[in-house]
């Protein structure tokens, strides 16, 4: 697997607090990943040594296959937690500026960025300062700050903070086409729908360390405990069943029918007993969210 960003053996404190303990994340080229963990759990931190703004204690950052430098910055597009922009400065005037830090030329930053405005609904608000927009909006022209010059690597810190459902997803759906263009994304979230929609990889960091790293479809399977959705007709109840499995209470606002298997029982074992006895309409294995995973890791 060619690794695009190559995290070895970091370590960073900050007067005394062990920010970053000997962490290690690789990121696939092309891959969005996901740096996962409570606060100060030491993403933000992990997040500014690839970035160049600080410099890690001991231990080394690859990118490309080569210790990353000031060079690469400009191939790089960071979008942080904490936004700032210009407030007294005109819309459209701030991202070519931003732009033309990146080595774009303004002909060109100006093309692009008309292609953004339009795809974020902003056209009218070219020529308007910034602190005449909503915060919302202002996100937005932040993220098209980030991405206008076509950065190979793009780093969001907490993206969808701040974003309505309908404004977040259309986040989403920019992030997916950014990286079927070509861009390695690496961002940080609290948002574990979002993880389980675009993340392809995650790490989770607690405590400063790396505890839990791989394929999200892959940590969902590790992390099942064999429970089952149980698709009965209407007006069939199951019967208890110690043997074979627990009946376990239905999510909040659900109608379905959830059974736990006993230990040792296989699916398969169950469900040909269950179609003895009942008649079933279908079922299916039900994976723990990337949310259940992630406070059950945390507080584990």
């Amino acid at each position: 697997m060619n690794h695009f960003i190559e995290v070895n053996d970091v370590v960073k404190q900050y007067d005394g607090h062990m920010a970053l303990n000997h962490v290690s994340v690789n990121v696939p080229q092309g891959c969005i990943y996901g740096l996962l963990g409570p606060n100060g759990a030491g993403k933000t931190s992990l997040i500014r040594i690839i970035n160049l703004i600080t410099r890690p204690d001991s231990g080394t950052v690859m990118l490309d296959g080569h210790p990353i430098n000031e060079g690469d910055v400009a191939n790089i597009g960071y979008l942080p937690e904490e936004r700032g922009l210009y407030k007294k400065m005109k819309v459209g005037e701030q991202i070519v500026y931003l732009a033309r830090l990146k080595g774009m030329s303004k002909a060109d930053a100006v093309r692009e960025m008309q292609v953004w405005l339009e795809r974020f609904d902003l056209v009218e608000w070219r020529d308007k300062k910034l602190e005449a927009l909503s915060k919302g909006m202002q996100q937005k022209v932040q993220f098209i700050a980030t991405v206008l010059h076509r950065p190979r690597l793009l780093i969001f810190d907490e993206p969808f903070s701040g974003f309505d459902p309908v404004n977040a997803d259309q986040l989403k759906v920019e992030i997916l086409r950014l990286n079927r263009e070509g861009a390695t994304i690496l961002f940080s979230t609290h948002n574990m729908e979002s993880v389980e929609a675009v993340c392809e990889r995650i790490s989770l960091i607690n405590h400063s360390q790396v505890v839990l790293e791989g394929r999200v479809d892959e940590i969902r399977q590790t992390h099942k405990k064999n429970i089952i959705s149980v698709d009965l007709p209407q007006g069939q109840a199951l019967e208890p069943c110690e043997r074979l499995y627990t009946q376990l209470p239905p999510a909040m606002g659900s109608k379905e029918t959830l059974i736990r298997l006993a230990d040792g029982v296989a699916v398969r074992e169950a469900i040909a007993w269950l179609n003895d006895h009942y008649t079933l309409n279908g079922f299916h294995e039900v994976l723990p969210s990337m949310h259940e995973i992630f406070v059950e890791t945390v507080k584990g």
